[in-house]
């Protein structure tokens, strides 16, 4: 019997906890201001396999600091419901 890793979103992390990158969903054009957002994620190194550990989430959670590599960004809540991650 083989269990499947259980997957949450990049939003669900609390700060201090990190998780590897499993999968970026496509997200409609309107959402985004008429970009790829999920293209823009993985060219700025959210792709699968990368580990990412989430630094802060401002008061009401929007937006949130995270670390990916040597690089920390601030993603909006919706940019990183996008990112599905398996924790650690």
């Amino acid at each position: 019997m083989t269990l499947a890793p259980t997957l949450i979103t990049l939003d669900a992390l609390v700060p201090g906890q990190s998780g590897t990158v499993i999968h970026i969903a496509p997200c409609a054009a309107d959402a985004g201001g008429g970009v790829d957002v999920a293209r823009r994620l993985m060219e700025l190194g959210f792709v699968p396999g990368e580990s990412i550990r989430m630094l802060k989430r401002l008061p009401g959670g929007d937006p949130v600091a995270v670390k990916v590599g040597d690089s920390t960004f601030a993603l909006r809540r919706f940019e990183a419901s996008l990112i599905s991650l398996k924790p650690e």
